[in-house]
């Protein structure tokens, strides 16, 4: 009897988790400063300029920045902007609304740079963490690394 309340009790208890959160990680180099990348990216609202999956973005200030994103091939995504370190390069931003297959997300874009001497260039890092929503983890994982690598090849396009 006691082998078989043993797993039950452990079942019970796992699944009273809440759900563990997905990290994805992805990054680019890019043979310009620091500078000149966040230059290109470091506003808000820039994305719509360097991610090809953005046809427009539209700003809406008030507590923190928020942003409305349309996406090609219709859709948005209503994203707030929680953090901002103009000196580090970076920014943080929460997805409030959209139709990706994720909830309590939660990103960072950072510049740093890359290298030494004429060779120096720079790294960008756009890091991830969520829960899937309406999908396997995996295929949760794969959407969003897909938008982060399509995002940092438009970066490189556009710093260049």
């Amino acid at each position: 009897m006691l082998k078989l309340i043993v797993p039950a009790a452990a079942l019970l208890t796992a699944s009273a988790l809440p759900a563990l959160a997905l990290d994805v990680t992805k990054t680019a180099t890019i043979p310009a400063s620091p500078e000149a990348v966040w230059k290109t990216i470091g506003s808000f609202c820039d994305i719509q300029n360097w991610h090809p999956a953005v046809e427009k973005c539209v700003l809406a200030e008030g507590g923190k920045p928020q942003r409305t994103l349309s996406l090609k091939g219709g859709g948005t995504l209503v994203e707030e902007q929680k953090a901002r370190d103009e000196g580090g390069m970076s920014y943080t931003y929460t997805i409030l609304d959209g139709p990706l297959p994720v909830a309590n997300y939660v990103s960072t874009l950072t510049v740093t740079k890359e290298g030494s001497g004429a060779q120096a260039g720079s790294k960008v890092t756009w890091r991830g963490s969520f829960e899937a929503k309406g999908a396997p983890d995996a295929k949760a994982q794969e959407v969003i690394g897909g938008i982060y690598e399509a995002g940092l090849k438009g970066i490189a396009e556009k710093t260049r």
